[in-house]
């Protein structure tokens, strides 16, 4: 696997388990909106825009979740 793979599936499974743990504090939702802005970046870097656009999307929304 080359390094573009492999910060793919740190950002995904990043992704994974904050969500998972969304619910035992505020901290996890930060964690899950870091988490898919890195995985919107590996998307267009891997040129995927739509993978990107969506994963942007998301992290906004879990910003916006962790803020209010």
């Amino acid at each position: 696997m080359d390094a573009l793979t492999w910060f793919g599936l740190v950002a995904v499974s990043a992704m994974l388990v904050c969500y998972a743990f969304e619910r035992r504090g505020r901290v996890w939702v930060l964690g899950f909106a870091a988490s898919c802005a890195l995985g919107s970046v590996y998307g267009f870097l891997q040129g995927a825009w739509p993978f990107g656009v969506v994963e942007a999307i998301w992290s906004v929304v879990a910003l916006r979740r962790f803020m209010g």
